[in-house]
């Protein structure tokens, strides 16, 4: 099967698609926010936030990366969500996340969009187990992995910019896969 072509979800209320360099701007006003990036412990610059979009479009290629979440009734991007590969203690897992916009935070966006991915890895790509990692104190996303089923299983360090980051491990298994 393969992971490579354009994904396009859509939900009750969101529409998650690749971002396109014209989502640019929008994607730089949420990113720029500390309140946003905290798990990166500061607001990204322009350049930053480039480099990020440039990055989630290389990863395409793979059919991973970060995706744009964009509200249904107004088309405003919310944020982002997405699956991507990653190392946790040196072993490839493959990881779902999101970053969401603070003022639409509590609105149950973030575990609708989690869930399309979820679908999305377990239904069509076969994936048999997905890792979330989270800051022990981001208290609104450890509730996301925990109603989408995650199980927390460990904590390991992350090295980011010269410090260590604390991060809590949860992993979802395909139940139909194993």
């Amino acid at each position: 099967m393969t992971h490579k072509g354009t994904v396009k979800l859509e939900t009750e209320r969101l529409i998650i698609r690749q971002f396109t360099n014209t989502d640019l701007p929008v994607l730089y006003e949420i990113m720029k926010k500390p309140e946003v990036m905290y798990a990166w412990e500061h607001g990204f610059t322009l350049e930053e936030t480039q480099e990020w979009l440039a990055r989630q479009q290389e990863r395409y290629k793979n059919g991973y990366g970060f995706l744009a979440v964009f509200l249904k009734s107004s088309g405003t991007i919310i944020g982002q969500a997405g699956l991507t590969t990653s190392e946790i203690d040196g072993q490839p897992v493959t990881e779902i996340a999101y970053i969401f916009d603070n003022v639409v935070w509590g609105n149950g966006y973030a575990t609708e969009a989690a869930k399309a991915l979820v679908r999305l890895a377990f239904d069509e790509r076969g994936i048999v187990r997905l890792h979330c990692t989270v800051r022990p104190e981001n208290v609104l996303s450890i509730r996301v992995a925990e109603r989408l089923g995650f199980c927390r299983v460990g904590e390991y360090v992350k090295h980011y910019n010269g410090k260590e980051m604390p991060h809590l491990i949860y992993f979802l298994e395909n139940e139909g896969q194993k």
